[in-house]
């Protein structure tokens, strides 16, 4: 009985007869080499989410945040854009790549510092809600007939530019009218993204184009922009929760 095996029958106190949980796991479609290139990318993309959250530790703690960070990551973002993908290069797209991701983390500072202040337990439960949708998102991709997923593109970048409307329409009437449709939308636009940024990275490594930088940027972009929305939404209903309890203590106060 190997480890997936005993681990089901922990919780059903049977075995899965007949059935190995492990394909469920297996990418025989992908050739090995592009098997390879998928772990350089997600290591990658893993160290990049290690930088975000130092550049947004440091952000809450001495506040360098602002408009120069957020230059320097959008200059971060076109240097990366415009340097080719050579070996010679990789080091500095290696810096520029970091670059971005610790700009994009001190710019989430006063989000996150603002959610640790409400409750501590927020942010880890952004993060765990963040990375289970990013997992569950990126597996459907990979495990999903190859090119199934590609059509998501015109679509979303329609979704984009109407959520775009809406947030400057919200912004000119001073309203906050359209902040769940653009809150869920916008939730709902990047979990898109990551299926079609997961099923461009597959085909173009199995193209011969094999760009691990870029990839794990793109994969950045869509985990911090699900992060914030997630964030978001818990501390949205934290705020609705803490009203429902004054209201509560308000209309027990008047009965007393």
């Amino acid at each position: 009985m190997d480890a997936v095996e005993r681990l089901g029958s922990m919780f059903t106190g049977r075995r899965f007869d007949g059935v190995n949980l492990n394909t469920f796991l297996k990418f025989t479609q992908l050739d090995p080499g592009v098997q390879a290139y998928l772990q350089r990318v997600y290591l990658t993309l893993s160290v990049a989410v290690a930088i975000s959250a130092l550049g947004c530790f440091l952000d809450i703690q001495y506040s360098i945040g602002g408009w120069l960070t957020g230059l320097m990551g959008f200059g971060c973002m076109l240097g990366l854009a415009f340097t080719s993908a050579t070996p010679q290069t990789l080091n500095k797209r290696y810096a520029l790549l970091g670059g971005f991701a610790f700009c994009q983390g001190a710019a989430l500072g006063p989000l996150v510092g603002l959610a640790a202040a409400v409750s501590p337990g927020l942010v880890l439960s952004a993060f765990l809600g963040t990375a289970a949708v990013f997992a569950c998102f990126s597996l459907a991709s990979l495990l999903s007939p190859r090119r199934s997923f590609l059509y998501l593109g015109g679509y979303l970048s329609s979704a984009v530019m109407a959520l775009a409307a809406l947030r400057l329409g919200a912004w000119l009437a001073g309203g906050r009218a359209g902040f769940s449709l653009e809150l869920y939308g916008g939730l709902l636009v990047f979990c898109g993204y990551v299926l079609l940024d997961t099923q461009i990275m597959v085909e173009k490594a199995a193209a011969g184009y094999r760009d691990h930088v870029k990839a794990a940027l793109d994969l950045l972009v869509d985990l911090l922009a699900i992060f914030v929305r997630v964030l978001l939404h818990l501390l949205k209903s934290q705020a609705a929760k803490e009203e429902r309890r004054r209201r509560d203590e308000r209309n027990k106060q008047r009965r007393d």
